[in-house]
């Protein structure tokens, strides 16, 4: 392995200088930090961790809390993840990630360890039990999500409130009047987890300005239950022709069941997602959606709490603006419709 020594002779400098440049303790000219910074950059050096973490007091690891739940959609949940910590690594941070459920506990072991320099939650509720803990703590944290009550808390998220009327919006402009909304897993709303109550809020609301009826049942997913679900709704609301799915494992057992049904897509039942574009594109029929922006949300955490770190000023909430994509499964009400 290269030594700080060999750095140092490669550079011209003296070790002292090289450790300077690494830690930041002291002012050091442009010229000489170049030349330090190309010769760690050509030898390949890299400093001890734990070294490192003694002379500067931190551990520069970010712990990523998300826990991962049957009842959620894994491969969104792991694609932010994925890009927290490449964004992390980018500025010079490795991550920890914490899977269980453990809740207040997770926060605790995190603030009183020195395990991590700062914290990324992820999966946040409406009343999340882990935020009095971040309020009474001085390391710095973001939320990956939306809890009711934002004050004294750094978040970034999707406006799910603006997606869910978004998706009304589009529907109503067809022309379609009686809306069904399949939703999450109903343990997703039982936790009030945030995305999907901020979607339903939205959705409702704007439903209602508009005049439009709104029909709302949570599906585990799955053609089973899917079957049992879609079969509820038009037996409740025959004139159903829009339909709003927020749940990546009922998409395709919605399409499938549809077609057995005798119910063309988007001829008689227009159909919008809340999913990532990949789910979208790849089901058998393209569906018009609203796309997770998942590396986006992770790229946006990371760079507020690197801000944080560094003493600086940060925005308390950033919402990210839904995009809908018009694909092959909405269109117009057929006049029989």
């Amino acid at each position: 392995m290269v030594t700080l020594a060999e750095v140092a002779q490669h550079a011209g400098v003296s070790a002292s200088t090289v450790s300077y440049v690494l830690s930041g303790k002291r002012s050091i000219s442009a010229g000489t930090r170049q030349r330090v910074e190309r010769s760690i950059q050509e030898l390949g050096y890299h400093p001890n961790a734990g070294a490192r973490a003694l002379a500067s007091n931190r551990s520069n690891i970010v712990a990523l809390m998300v826990p991962l739940r049957t009842d959620m959609y894994v491969p969104v949940m792991m694609e932010i993840a994925i890009a927290v910590a490449t964004t992390a690594r980018t500025y010079g941070y490795d991550v920890l990630l914490l899977t269980g459920e453990e809740g207040p506990d997770a926060v605790r072991r995190v603030t009183g360890s020195g395990l991590a320099d700062a914290m990324i939650l992820m999966d946040v509720e409406l009343d999340d039990e882990r935020l009095p803990l971040l309020r009474d703590t001085d390391q710095p944290s973001v939320l990956i999500g939306l809890p009711a009550d934002t004050s004294g808390l750094t978040c970034v998220d999707l406006d799910f409130g603006a997606t869910g009327a978004l998706c009304v919006e589009h529907l109503a402009m067809l022309g379609h009047r009686d809306i069904a909304v399949i939703g999450e897993a109903p343990a997703v709303y039982e936790r009030h987890t945030g995305f999907a109550e901020r979607t339903l809020d939205g959705l409702r609301s704007r439903a209602r300005e508009l005049g439009l009826r709104v029909l709302h049942r949570p599906c585990e997913g799955g053609y089973d239950a899917m079957a049992a679900t879609l079969a509820r709704i038009f037996d409740e609301r025959p004139g159903t022709t829009g339909i709003v799915v927020q749940n990546e494992s009922a998409v395709e057992p919605l399409l499938a069941l549809l077609r057995q049904q005798g119910r063309a897509v988007p001829e008689d039942v227009s159909v919008i997602a809340v999913c990532p574009d990949q789910v979208a594109v790849q089901a058998s029929v393209r569906l018009t959606s609203v796309a997770i922006p998942a590396q986006e949300m992770g790229r946006r955490a990371v760079e507020q709490l690197i801000a944080k770190l560094e003493g600086r000023d940060t925005d308390e909430v950033v919402l990210l603006a839904p995009e809908l994509t018009v694909r092959a499964s909405t269109g117009p009400l057929s006049p029989t419709g």
